[in-house]
């Protein structure tokens, strides 16, 4: 029971490796004909304008051919930028101890946004406390995650 971006993640995972970056993931936003499909990508040494377009033209040849998306969008290529989704459990990972927003898709004590330290990850349960309350939240329940900058 895959999420739609999942699948597409799968999909242009080999054409963004051939440029040599890595696919973070993909976020598609239904919209009519304002849709737009998000794919961001990294590299250790960051990512340019140049790297944008390559993986933008690379990506767009396999959409072409399989054409996933049957209504009108918008292709955008991106860095993660300071606010980085969190797509993995790996992703979540690499941030234990930063803020990290969270949106689940069913809710835990009557709520689906938590904003909090991202304490621990357990299995696939990530420890989240918000104001002092810890919070179990199971990795396969949770729509979308990024990292909240810090600015000191």
């Amino acid at each position: 029971m895959a999420k739609f971006e999942d699948k597409l993640t799968e999909m242009l995972r080999p054409a963004v490796d051939a440029t040599g970056k890595e696919l973070l993931g993909v976020e598609f936003v239904s919209a009519g004909k304002h849709s737009i499909l998000r794919v961001f990508i990294d590299h250790e040494q960051g990512i340019t304008v140049d790297d944008c377009a390559e993986v933008s033209h690379s990506v767009s040849a396999i959409l072409d051919v399989e054409d996933p998306i049957s209504t009108e969008y918008n292709l955008e290529v991106s860095s993660p930028g300071l606010d980085r989704p969190l797509f993995s459990l790996a992703h979540y990972q690499e941030v234990i101890g930063e803020v990290v927003n969270v949106k689940l898709n069913m809710p835990l004590n009557g709520r689906r946004k938590f904003k909090g330290e991202l304490k621990a990850i357990e299995n696939d349960v990530l420890v989240v406390v918000v104001d002092g309350e810890s919070y179990e939240l199971i990795f396969s329940n949770i729509d979308k995650g990024n990292l909240v900058p810090q600015f000191n």
